[in-house]
């Protein structure tokens, strides 16, 4: 937070205001005020001319204002225990006029003039939404604890006040609005609007005089006839401006009444003879052409008026759709959700162009505000997605539907379902690792028993060489060695150890446990070995 050092109403105040969005402006720039339209706004940040006010209004209200604050902040002291000290601050372009701040700078003080709605809300707990944008910001700019909002006339008696605590939601609100304030204003094209017109003065027709005994004694039809034409070919049916409208139904309104007056003189000159046929037939016509023009310009009134709002409502739309497809261009390919901005519901009773545009506009800004917050939370998460995700696409192929969840659930959703594939494929690859030790062992046991085959007979004829009838049948003969004239029996043939005691033994000397022993063998090169045992021979 910046200090400045600031006299309200000089040069160097007005350009602080004009170079920052103060938090005062807050609510406007949301649409939420009743005193500033949000085109107001942009219009005098645009122009550099701030409100005009009458010099009642400044007199009466605004310079009251201050003096009822300064009444104010002393019983605020006494409330918070601290002392108050008026301070302009600012945090980048966002600034705020604290009515008071303490020393420590953890309690602001924000006064309002004392109005029974508003103090009837302000002691039930409840700061609307007109005032909360102003607190919020000043809560934002200086890093405060609280703000201790207060209605009052600056006395004791009529006093009411609650506290404003910090809201995450609306610091993200406040600066998404004053971003999206930010590209407004630099695309801003000033548009004069004028003040809703007062239709112009119709040209009155001649008051229709007809006397009548028998005859037409005496009358100014021709003129009325002549006069009367005119008017209906001058009525304007080119529609476009405020006063246009104004003027036409005015026009309607007058031509409504010139019928009935014509109707009234028809049954005056009728009560005076029973017929006089070129008197009547010319009223008759001068009375059927003004209703003719009354209703088509009534028709037309009604269906330029929709043609306009209609008009302002299709521009909004192509702006709204337009910000939609940058952002989506952005984290393709998630196409985002939002709810659809209620144009219709803010044109609803706008009577001026001036106050159509704006409601239009007002609620365009705010849709983005909210879509670009989407898109804001959208992008983080993709970005996280892609390093906690890599090489693991293939698991998400809901990603449109399951990245609007909430960030927590987002991430645990995205572990989870990566933990899960990473444990499949690990007990996979463990199956396919036993699979391949038994099939190995298998054939390491198929050798094994193959080369035994050959011992097995080998050893057999041992028992027979005690038995010389059988050598013959064997083959075998039997071999006897003497020493000092003693015979002694054949040297035994040590017998071939089983795999078990081979593994065992291999086991015990290298201090492992037998499945290691085992790996051992099925990984070596029998074929390699016995070439270099024969080589060394």
């Amino acid at each position: 937070m910046q200090i400045h050092n600031l006299v309200q109403g000089t040069p160097e105040w007005h350009q602080f205001r004009l170079e920052h969005y103060g938090a005062s402006e807050a609510a406007a720039m949301l649409g939420l005020s009743k005193k500033v339209k949000r085109t107001e706004l942009l219009h005098m940040k645009h122009t550099g001319n701030a409100k005009e006010f009458s010099d009642w209004v400044q007199e009466n209200i605004l310079d009251h204002g201050h003096e009822v604050e300064a009444l104010a902040r002393p019983l605020a002291e006494d409330l918070i225990g601290e002392d108050l000290y008026p301070v302009t601050c600012s945090d980048g372009k966002l600034s705020a006029s604290c009515d008071g701040l303490t020393m420590s700078e953890a309690i602001v003080f924000e006064h309002k003039q004392w109005n029974e709605a508003l103090a009837a809300s302000v002691q039930a707990g409840i700061v609307p939404d007109e005032h909360m944008p102003q607190c919020q910001q000043l809560l934002l700019v200086t890093s405060a604890e609280k703000v201790i909002f207060v209605v009052s006339d600056g006395t004791e008696e009529k006093r009411v006040f609650t506290e404003v605590l910090p809201s995450p939601e609306w610091f993200d609100r406040i600066r998404a609005g004053w971003a999206q304030f930010d590209k407004d204003l630099a695309e801003y094209q000033p548009v004069r609007y004028a003040e809703k017109p007062v239709a112009d003065t119709i040209m009155q027709l001649p008051a229709l005089a007809v006397q009548i005994r028998g005859e037409v004694v005496l009358s100014n039809l021709p003129q009325f006839k002549a006069a009367a034409t005119k008017f209906i070919a001058d009525i304007k049916t080119d529609l476009e401006t405020d006063e246009d409208f104004s003027n036409a139904e005015a026009t309607v309104k007058f031509c409504e009444k010139a019928e009935k007056d014509l109707e009234l003189t028809k049954s005056a000159a009728l009560g005076q003879t029973a017929s006089i046929d070129e008197l009547m037939k010319t009223i008759d016509f001068i009375q059927a052409e003004l209703r003719t023009k009354r209703l088509a310009l009534s028709k037309l009134v009604t269906s330029k008026k929709a043609e306009i709002k209609d008009g302002v409502m299709l521009r909004a739309g192509r702006a709204f759709a337009q910000h939609i497809e940058s952002l989506e261009a952005e984290i393709k390919p998630i196409r985002l959700e939002y709810s659809r901005p209620d144009f219709a519901g803010a044109a609803k009773n706008k009577r001026t162009l001036a106050s159509l545009n704006d409601a239009v506009d007002t609620e365009l800004a705010n849709a983005k505000i909210a879509v670009d917050a989407v898109a804001k939370g959208i992008r983080a998460k993709l970005a996280w997605h892609k390093e906690a995700a890599k090489d693991y696409d293939f698991l998400f192929n809901d990603l449109q539907q399951v990245i609007f969840k909430a960030d927590d659930d987002f991430q645990l959703l995205v572990n989870t379902r990566i933990a899960e594939h990473k444990k499949a494929e690990e007990e996979k690859a463990e199956a396919d690792r036993a699979r391949i030790r038994e099939e190995e062992e298998a054939r390491a046991r198929q050798t094994v028993q193959a080369e035994q085959a050959p011992a097995s007979a080998q050893t057999a004829p041992t028992e027979v060489e005690a038995q010389p009838s059988e050598s013959k049948s064997t083959g075998w003969k039997t071999i006897a060695t003497f020493s000092s004239g003693k015979a002694t029996a054949p040297a035994a043939k040590a017998s071939r150890p089983t795999d078990s005691e081979i593994i065992e033994a291999l086991a015990l000397h290298y201090r492992v446990h037998e499945s290691k022993v085992i790996e051992w063998l099925l990984d070596m090169d029998l074929e390699r070995a016995s070439e270099q045992m024969a080589a060394a021979f």
